[in-house]
């Protein structure tokens, strides 16, 4: 009965993402970065269709999900290796397939200084 005097902008849920990433890296050392999801509801009708890591303006890796192929959970984490040669921009976002994205999670890796 609740249900039905809701209005669906309070149980609406657009999927949210972090960035784990380390702040500084020795050009040519692999990094991982670690991407987690959150989205309230992970159902057959409402749950995050996709998830996106960008470097420096490239997607780097994509996760597709359907109603029948949906994250393990609500909180998800995906990772990734990558080599770093220059300064990173790391760029993620998902996106829930009713109500989208709540934008991008941006995060940066330096160069580390090299060591004297």
């Amino acid at each position: 009965m609740v249900l039905l005097f809701t209005p669906p902008t309070v149980l609406a849920d657009k999927t949210s993402v972090s960035i784990n990433a380390p702040a500084s890296a020795a050009p040519g050392s692999e990094i991982t970065i670690r991407v987690t999801a959150t989205h309230s509801a992970n159902n057959f009708l409402h749950y995050t269709d996709w998830l996106s890591i960008m470097v420096n303006g490239k997607e780097i890796a994509r996760w597709n999900y359907t109603r029948t192929h949906k994250p393990e959970s609500n909180v998800f984490t995906r990772e990734i290796k990558f080599v770093v040669n220059e300064p990173l921009e790391l760029k993620a976002e998902g996106h829930c397939n009713m109500h989208g994205s709540k934008g991008p999670a941006t995060a940066n890796v330096a160069i580390a200084p090299a060591a004297e």
